[in-house]
This record gives structure tokens, C-alpha cells and sequence, in this order.
């Protein structure tokens, strides 16, 4: 059960009621396509069952035919419901230019009949309102970008109001081209105005990307092989909702993708404390877009964190800085928001080499004079001073030291000496101070902010960091001491580390023993879903194709997912998982709630259930199933309405670990803007795929994953509306219970990438 399912399933009942009566001239108002009307909702008009009045429009359409229905009210808060031939099933708030007003774009799928359900946003609004049909996407859709792309092409757009949205709210324009199979594409997505983001899809063909990976930039790009003939989609939208302004869209092969600045020759070079005037003007070279630049080189080594500034007031700023590796990273407006339309970027270099940083302006033509300074970004607490390169970590290493008043000082008169390694993602290690004469202070500072630091290890005065790198780069190590002035002898030491015991016994391998359980077509038992039986399609695939599938695990969907059949299919797996397996039951669909006995695991009366095409499976049997299963780590995700509430019922037991798509009294919203059934299944394959291994050491741990889970529901479900079984309107959130699962638990060992 979805979000405004209920709904949809009660505008449907109410249909069928109103036509069986035959006695109210306004049941079902005839539409023609490119007609318009005008409606009131209104005391005495049919309601929702959370109260909202209805008008029920018709209108005969045909296959293929693309049609534009909008509502428009100064008077109520619209809302569009349509149903047709063929399952269709859409609805639209707020999708239209004006927050009060819906439409909805849509494809149809058969010849026949559809109905239009206008309604209002809140329960109890009333007022006059216009509808219309419109044959195509419509005039005043307000798109400033989309349609065909070519390859080599450079497409511009706008995200605007007006445009169409994604279920979380992000405008979107939709791009499409024909592509050659087994053949590699390039898009990029790049904007100054809003962080862009990409989807792409087609037949056999899912990809996604926000920001362009490994570059330092917030610009997106995406490469994927064409799987085969047929159109490709490509979707330019945003990170957050509501986000508008200007873009490029670029489709090219390997190799062909422009960067965001040419790599010119330099006018001049600069330095880490460097600070020059220049200006922009009529002589200089320009970017294709019409901007004038120049170019200064820059000699970067790995590691290196610079705050790179360009300031003008004749101009708005725009500082790009490319490199070796296909390294690129830009900056608009300082972030910090302190500086006005100057600009502001503060980058960690990847490799050593020679770097070209590249003044230029936001809008084309625009000339003046400029300030450009390139500074290293400080870290308010880092030590600095000459440091020593420790050998390799795998051989072991030992440096026996003294702190002296000769040496560098820190605040508070500390006394520091500083050693450097040259560490790579996901290696854990081990570094120990000791000393008999002072009480040690130990740092790790490194790129992307690292900042570690312990003062007391297992042994009171001695200090110990136990660490997983999380990127490749340059890492210092400071050894000072607790107290302003103590001097003495101490002892480093540094290694890997084996990391916990239980960490470090867990096997890789196809252990996952899985019953992945999705369904869309119910088969007339109730109302059908989109994608749903895809999310357990998918995870099985990506599971399969990361080796971590074990054979015995079953897929069913559709007509296959019988209350018998799931059951029966849960105790032969769970039966084949051992002591150092994983048993993961996961179900996308329908979920219910049914009146129920008051008990210590309902206290609000409710019994919740998950949909088979043939009856329900309850909480309370789901407990009793789980009860059987004898494995390293058992876990339940659930992707339906008040999942939630199965928390209590299964999660009863050490080794248990349930993940829900939303709170137990609450409705589940499909992630349209991922093409999936859930935002709980997307994320689950996305993090079980590597994203969830923060730390790189190719484990993903429960701590890991829960915190994966939750970041990207508060970044992209944090304001998707979702409502309870009678109405009340709330927001969807994730329920993760880990029960004695602790948070360094291994769940799977990732391949590295």
C-alpha cells in the first residue's frame, strides 16, 4: 500500500456508487480533449473519506495519445486524481506555475474511457476551479529545456516553475536519443545555479549520479554502455526540491566529454600565498559559452588543500580549477554565504602535478578588473612544522622521539613532532604513542577533513587511533602531549590494523540467503503498484552480480507471491542458512492495517500485515516465521505501508535486524524519482552495492548501513507527505530496529572498486 492508495481506492469505490445511482446530474461530468470547463467543489458534492469534496470528470482518449489535464483554483488548493484502461493510475499537487494549482502530463495506454477526480489538498476546502484537457504536453507547461539530443551535442535548459517534478519535488526536463548497443555514452549535467543531478533510463538500462565522481565538483556526470536498441531517457533534475536556473546537458562518447574549462596555455602561474590583479576584457580567450577567462598554472601536490579566492566588483566571479586524472572542480558564489557573488573554493588535490586554475565570469561578456589569491586552507587545531615520512605500514613501523623545546608548538604551548605517510582508501591502521616521562597526545590529520585525535589509549597515559582511511592521499601524524611544556622520550608505532575480532572473522562470499518477495500485479486482490515487483527483481540481480547471492535463494513475484507459496519458500531457505550466513526476507508492495487485539505488541489495536495476490501474512506469523531461522544475522526489510509495525513482532531476539520503509501507523510513498517501488528498496541496493562502505575496508557494517539508510532518507525523503489509515497527513520516515545486532557487525564484505 502506497501513498494515497487508500485514496485512489475510495475515489474508485465512490465512482461505482455514483454511477449505480444515476440520480446526480454532476456524478460524471463529460470533458472532450482540448475543451475546458469550469467546476465548484461544494457542500454536497461526494467527499473522500478524509473529507475532501470530489467532482468526477470523463474524457475518451486512445492509445499512445499524450494529453495535459490542469486544474486551476484562486480558491482552493487543487488536486488531480486520474484513473483509465490499462491500470493507469496518476495523481499531482502542486506541479503546475502556481503553488495552488495541479496538472498532470501523461502518456495514455489504452483506448477508452478515463476519469478525472478533482479534489483539494486539505479536507473541507471549497471554491470555484477551471479543468481542462489538453492534447500534448500542452502551451504553458513552462519547459525551458528538453526534447532530442544528439550525440556531440550540447543541450541548454532551464529548471523553472511550471516544469514537471519528481515525486520529492525536484523540477525535471526529459531529454531523449537513440544510442547504438554495446556502445559507451557520456553525459554531463552542469550547472552554476543548483546541484544537478542525473538519471538515466532505458530498456535493461538504470543510472543514476548527483555529483561527478572523484572531481570535486557538484556537477553530474554519468557513463553507461547502450544494453540495447531502443530510446534512451535522459532526466536533468536536482538534488533538492525546488531548485531552478540554468544548465547544460552534453551527450559525447569516452574521451569526448568536455571538461568544465579548456586546458589552455597559462598567462601566468601562482602558488599556495599567492595573491595578483588581473582583469577580464575584449582579447582574452572566452569559453564556449561567450565568458572571457584566464588561465594561471598551478603546481599541486596529493594532499594538498587549497582555498583558492576571486573577487571583483565589476563582475560576478566564476573560478574553475582543472588537473591530471581528469580532475575538475568549480565554484560559483562563496558558500559560506560571507563573501556576496564573490567566489570561493576550497579543494583537496588527488594527484601531484601540474594544475591550471581558470578566472572567468557567471554570465557571458561580462569584463572588469579581478583579485585572484590561492591560499592553503588552515585547520584551526593542525599542527604544522617539518615532518618525517614514516615507511611503508605494512612492513611495521617504530620511531623513537623526543619532545624538546626546540620542536614546533601548538596551542597552549604544546610541544609537537610531525611524521607523513601516503596512505590509500579503506586500509586500517594502528597508531600508538607511548611515553613513561609525559601524558601523549596522538593526531591523524589528512584530505576530505579527516581529523582524528585520542589522548588516552588502553593504557591511561598512552594515546592510540585505530582508523580506516577513507580516501587516498596524504596523512600527517602528530605526536604531542596532554599539558602545555612536558618535554621527554616517547615511542610511535604504526601498522595495519586487524581491526575487531568479529570484523575480522566474518567470510565473504554468496552468503546471503534471500527470499526477495515484490509485487504489482495483484491480480484483481487489490489495486496494483508500479515497480514494486521490480525492487525484488533488482535486488536479486545486483546481489547475484556482487557474489553475494547464495543459489538458494528464491525470487517471487506477482501471481507467484501466494501466502502458501512465500511461506513455504521462507522455510526452505531459512532451513539452508548457517552459522556464518545471513537470511534477508524482503517484501516491496501492499501492506495493511486490520483491527486487532490490544496487546504488549499493539498497543494501538492494530495488526499489520504485508499483501500476498492471495490473502495477507500478519506480524504476529512473520514473528513466528523469523522464530526458525538459525543464521549469523537474520534481517527484514519491508517496503509497504505501516511496516513499521513488524518491528516489535520480529525483532525479538540477538541477531535480528529489521529495516522499514515507514512508521508503523503510517502509508509508504512510491520513489518515482528512481524509477523504484520504495525509497527503502533503492537505497537498500544502492548501499548493499558499496555506497553504505564509508570507510572503504570492503565490509559494510549494521552501523554503516543504518547510517546510509538514514542520510539518504533525510536528504531525499525528508519532505515526502504520507498519511494514516483514516487521513492524517504526516511525513515518511525510516524505521531501523538492530535489536543485539551491533553497530561493527559485518553484513556483507563488498568487492573493491
Amino acid at each position: 500500500m502506497r501513498t494515497f492508495r487508500s485514496i485512489l481506492m475510495t475515489v474508485a469505490a465512490a465512482l461505482v456508487a455514483l454511477t449505480l445511482a444515476g440520480g446526480d446530474a454532476r456524478a460524471q461530468q463529460r470533458l472532450s480533449i482540448g475543451g475546458e470547463a469550469a467546476g465548484s467543489l461544494r457542500d454536497g458534492d461526494q467527499q473522500l473519506d478524509s473529507g475532501e469534496y470530489v467532482d468526477v470528470w470523463t474524457f475518451q482518449g486512445r492509445a499512445g495519445q499524450q494529453v495535459t489535464i490542469n486544474m486551476s483554483s484562486t480558491q482552493v488548493d487543487s488536486y488531480l486524481m486520474l484513473r483509465g484502461p490499462g491500470g493507469l493510475s496518476e495523481w499531482n499537487d502542486d506541479r503546475a506555475t502556481g503553488e495552488a494549482n495541479a496538472r498532470i502530463t501523461v502518456r495514455l495506454p489504452a483506448d477508452g474511457l478515463y476519469r478525472i477526480s478533482a479534489t483539494s489538498y486539505e479536507p473541507g476546502e471549497s471554491g470555484e476551479y477551471l479543468i481542462s484537457v489538453v492534447d500534448g504536453a500542452g502551451p504553458g507547461s513552462g519547459r525551458e529545456g528538453g526534447g532530442d539530443i544528439q550525440l556531440g551535442q550540447t543541450g541548454a535548459g532551464r529548471l523553472a516553475l511550471g516544469d514537471d517534478r519528481l515525486d520529492a519535488g525536484e523540477f525535471v526536463d526529459r531529454w531523449t536519443f537513440r544510442g547504438e548497443p554495446g556502445q559507451t555514452y557520456v553525459v554531463r549535467l552542469n550547472s552554476g545555479a543548483f546541484d544537478p543531478y542525473l538519471l538515466v533510463r532505458g530498456t535493461d538500462l538504470e543510472a543514476d549520479n548527483d555529483d561527478e565522481p572523484g572531481r570535486g565538483s557538484v556537477n553530474s556526470r554519468l557513463e553507461f554502455v547502450m544494453p540495447a536498441d531502443g530510446e534512451v531517457r535522459i532526466y536533468a533534475t536536482s538534488y533538492q526540491a525546488d531548485e531552478t536556473g540554468e544548465y547544460g546537458l552534453t551527450l559525447s562518447l569516452p574521451g569526448q566529454d568536455v571538461t568544465p574549462a579548456p586546458v589552455l596555455t597559462a598567462s601566468a602561474s601562482i602558488a599556495p600565498g599567492d595573491s595578483l590583479s588581473d582583469s577580464l576584457g575584449e582579447g582574452d580567450a572566452t569559453l564556449r559559452s561567450g565568458e572571457y577567462m584566464r588561465t594561471y598554472t598551478l603546481a599541486g601536490r596529493a594532499g594538498d588543500r587549497l582555498d583558492i579566492r576571486m573577487r571583483s566588483g565589476g563582475f560576478d566571479p566564476y573560478v574553475f580549477l582543472v588537473g591530471p586524472g581528469e580532475f575538475s572542480a568549480a565554484n560559483d558564489d562563496d558558500e559560506s554565504g560571507e563573501d556576496g557573488t564573490n567566489s570561493r573554493l576550497i579543494v583537496t588535490l588527488p594527484e601531484d602535478g601540474e594544475y591550471q586554475l581558470v578566472a572567468t565570469s557567471f554570465e557571458p561578456g561580462e569584463t572588469g578588473d579581478f583579485v585572484l589569491a590561492v591560499d592553503r586552507a588552515g585547520e584551526e587545531t593542525a599542527p604544522t612544522g617539518a615532518s618525517t615520512t614514516l615507511a611503508a605500514f605494512e612492513d611495521g613501523v617504530v620511531r623513537n622521539g623526543t619532545l624538546s623545546p626546540g620542536d614546533e608548538i601548538l596551542d597552549e604551548g604544546r610541544y609537537v613532532d610531525m611524521y607523513q605517510f601516503t596512505g590509500r582508501r579503506g586500509t586500517r591502521i594502528a597508531l600508538t604513542a607511548e611515553s613513561d616521562a609525559f601524558d601523549t597526545n596522538l593526531f591523524l590529520l589528512g584530505p576530505g577533513d579527516v581529523a582524528e585525535n585520542n589522548d588516552d589509549g588502553p593504557d591511561g597515559t598512552n594515546s592510540r587511533i585505530d582508523f580506516v582511511l577513507p580516501t587516498d592521499g596524504v596523512y600527517d601524524v602528530a605526536v604531542s602531549s596532554y599539558d602545555g611544556g612536558e618535554t621527554g622520550p616517547y615511542r610511535l608505532t604504526a601498522g595495519l590494523s586487524l581491526g575487531t575480532p568479529r570484523q575480522a572473522g566474518v567470510p565473504g562470499g554468496p552468503r546471503i540467503f534471500a527470499v526477495m518477495v515484490g509485487i504489482s500485479d495483484y491480480q484483481g486482490y487489490s489495486s496494483n503498484l508500479p515497480y514494486t515487483d521490480e525492487d525484488a527483481i533488482k535486488l536479486a540481480e545486483d546481489l547475484r552480480r556482487d557474489g553475494l547471492l547464495n543459489p538458494a535463494s528464491i525470487v517471487l513475484t506477482d501471481a507467484d507471491a501466494t501466502v502458501a507459496g512465500v511461506k513455504a519458500a521462507f522455510a526452505q531457505v531459512a532451513a539452508q542458512a548457517g552459522p556464518n550466513d545471513i537470511f534477508l526476507f524482503f517484501y516491496s508492495g501492499h501492506g495493511a492495517q486490520n483491527r486487532g487485539v490490544v496487546s504488549p505488541f499493539e498497543p494501538d489495536g492494530m495488526t499489520e500485515t504485508i499483501v500476498m495476490v492471495d490473502g495477507q501474512i500478519s506480524d504476529a506469523e512473520m514473528g513466528e516465521m523469523f522464530a526458525s531461522v538459525d543464521a549469523r544475522m537474520a534481517m527484514i526489510v519491508m517496503d509497504s505501508c505501516f511496516s513499521g509495525g513488524f518491528a516489535r513482532n520480529v525483532v525479538t531476539r540477538p541477531g535480528i535486524m529489521g529495516m522499514f520503509s515507514s512508521e508503523e501507523d503510517l502509508t509508504s510513498q512510491v520513489a518515482g524519482k528512481f524509477q523504484a517501488g520504495g525509497y527503502l528498496s533503492h537505497f537498500l541496493r544502492t548501499g548493499l552495492g558499496g555506497e553504505a562502505n564509508a570507510d572503504g575496508d570492503d565490509m559494510i557494517t549494521a552501523g554503516e548501513l543504518t547510517q546510509y539508510l538514514r542520510r539518504r532518507y533525510a536528504i531525499d525523503v525528508a519532505d515526502v507527505r504520507t498519511q494514516t489509515i483514516d487521513g492524517q497527513r504526516s511525513y515518511q520516515n525510516l524505521v531501523v530496529e538492530r535489536g543485539g545486532v551491533q553497530v561493527d557487525d559485518v553484513v556483507v564484505r563488498v568487492a573493491r572498486g
